[in-house]
């Protein structure tokens, strides 16, 4: 155990500031992504009430229907689908990263990885929209 004397040596930290992450366009992008997963915990416990509301019967359905067209319930959920399709775009950037495919011996290249993925979410995207529309 050592004990502290004024000759002491000390680690040289570089003070950091609290709003370090305003600095560059790429911090400031990584700090929305970070954060957008409490977005993403939203939307899954949203659709666990409604699951929730739906097993419960006409009434209960009814009340979470009514307490979600609330301005505040509306707004939020509009911020929601914002911060999930970034989040969402910024994990398929990172996916050819992430994942390295191979055909055969060849490496797919990486905008094709990327191709893929939205090509697949347009296809959700299709799918819940003909889901929706009846």
């Amino acid at each position: 155990m050592s004990v502290y004397t004024d000759y002491h040596h000390r680690w040289l930290r570089r003070p950091i500031s609290t709003y370090w992450w305003l600095e560059k366009p790429a911090y400031l992008a990584f700090i929305l992504r970070e954060g957008s997963c409490v977005f993403v915990a939203w939307v899954v416990i949203y659709l666990l009430m409604l699951v929730r509301a739906v097993g419960q019967g006409e009434v209960a359905y009814l009340q979470f229907l009514a307490w979600s067209a609330a301005p505040r319930i509306v707004i939020l959920n509009v911020i929601t689908f914002a911060f999930v399709t970034y989040h969402a775009a910024t994990f398929f950037q990172a996916a050819p990263q992430a994942m390295v495919v191979h055909v055969g011996r060849n490496r797919v290249p990486p905008r094709l990885v990327l191709a893929g993925h939205y090509l697949a979410w347009l296809a959700a995207s299709a799918v819940v929209l003909w889901i929706l529309a009846g």
